[in-house]
């Protein structure tokens, strides 16, 4: 009989090419459901939304069950989401329909942690209003220093922007804390869940947060990006959108332009896939592969960051100081191991850890093996 992680990598065709996918926090490969659902919508279903015909019906709901599946997913009322092309551009979107009636002088606290689509919306935003920028400092252990924060916060405060989970490090912030926090100064809790989603599950109002948003192509699924907003949020805004678009559901009106449909049917079966693995197989078995990598990565490469699975996912930046992380990432290439290497768009903690090559990121997700991980640790070795 075969084993569970077995089951699990048969649902994905791409896992049968001599290649161990260390990459995941880049993106991941998808099941094949993925795909299919994606190959049926185009096959059966094609058609913009809105009309009077089979194919339009089939569309409609297509999206209402995308978003429906979306807000599930995520802890939230359907009518709160949003997709669109990618994080970055729903953010930068979003953050420029929260902000009209800002002033010169208004703050923004994001942090040395966060990937830079969660701190170049705003360090624009700046530009162009006369906004104040803070970035929190972290401390030797790569964790967010909230003594830092809190001496940031202040009644200008408009937004704290902060990761769930470091894309560079694998560290994982208080967020419910941090949320705290910035509503302690009537401040917006606004979370890049990017990297978290393929290792937890999201509850946006257990957290506290007004804005979070998500890439499901980080978590087995095709090219999008997720967002969720506070329906007061979504409703007082003004949307950058087109005139004959609809303002109901108030997420709708932040989707510009057609939605690729195709890819919101590869989200649902997406969904679908993790919902049959299981949030706790999925959280035990990371936390397994990566007590693994830890235990067996050679003393020639530096971790940065917390050197225990406690308050992280199973994402490692090492660097070795006799190979530069492209030499690295290339010679694991060519021996069958996919990572990836440099400062993976984090230049604040790069900056922070004196590391301006970056580092070689080795992600692992729950469809790897331990044979893949003992084979990367004996490369590494080399």
């Amino acid at each position: 009989m075969p084993t569970e992680i077995e089951r699990i990598r048969a649902r994905f065709t791409a896992l049968r090419q001599p290649l161990a996918f260390f990459d995941g926090p880049g993106g991941t490969q998808t099941p094949d459901t993925v795909i299919e659902a994606i190959g049926d919508y185009l096959r059966t279903s094609n058609a913009n939304h809105g009309g009077l015909f089979p194919t339009a019906r089939r569309s409609d709901a297509l999206i209402d069950l995308a978003h429906e599946t979306a807000g599930a997913f995520l802890g939230a009322d359907a009518d709160e989401v949003a997709f669109g092309q990618n994080m970055t551009t729903l953010n930068f979107s979003l953050s420029r329909a929260a902000a009209r009636q800002w002033q010169a002088g208004d703050e923004i606290i994001c942090t040395k942690l966060d990937h830079d689509a969660n701190i170049s919306p705003w360090l624009e935003l700046a530009h162009d209003k006369g906004l104040v920028v803070h970035l929190v400092e972290v401390d030797e252990a790569c964790r967010l220093d909230l003594d830092h924060l809190r001496s940031l916060l202040s009644e200008r405060t408009r937004v704290v922007a902060y990761t769930w989970a470091s894309n560079a490090i694998g560290v994982v912030n208080p967020v419910a804390e941090i949320a705290e926090l910035a509503h302690s100064v009537g401040a917006l809790a606004w979370v890049d869940a990017v990297h978290y989603a393929p290792h937890g599950p999201i509850d946006v109002r257990a957290i506290g947060a007004d804005v979070l948003l998500c890439s499901p192509y980080k978590f087995y699924g095709p090219h999008l990006g997720l967002a969720y907003a506070r329906r007061e949020l979504l409703e007082g805004w003004r949307a950058y959108k087109v005139r004959p678009a609809d303002d109901n559901p108030p997420g709708h009106r932040y989707e510009t332009g057609t939605l690729a449909h195709e890819l919101l049917a590869g989200f649902v079966a997406a969904v679908d896939y993790m919902q049959e693995v299981g949030w706790e197989f999925i959280l035990e078995r990371e936390h397994a592969l990566g007590q693994r990598f830890l235990d067996g990565l050679p003393s020639s490469w530096t971790l940065h960051g917390p050197t225990t699975m406690d308050g992280r996912v199973a994402t490692f930046a090492i660097t070795n100081p006799n190979e530069s992380p492209a030499a690295a990432a290339e010679r694991l290439g060519n021996a069958g191991y996919a990572v990836w290497h440099g400062n993976n768009y984090a230049l604040e903690i790069m900056r922070r850890l004196d590391l301006p090559d970056g580092v070689v990121r080795v992600g692992i997700l729950h469809p790897n093996t331990e044979a893949e991980i003992d084979g990367l640790l004996a490369e590494l070795a080399r």
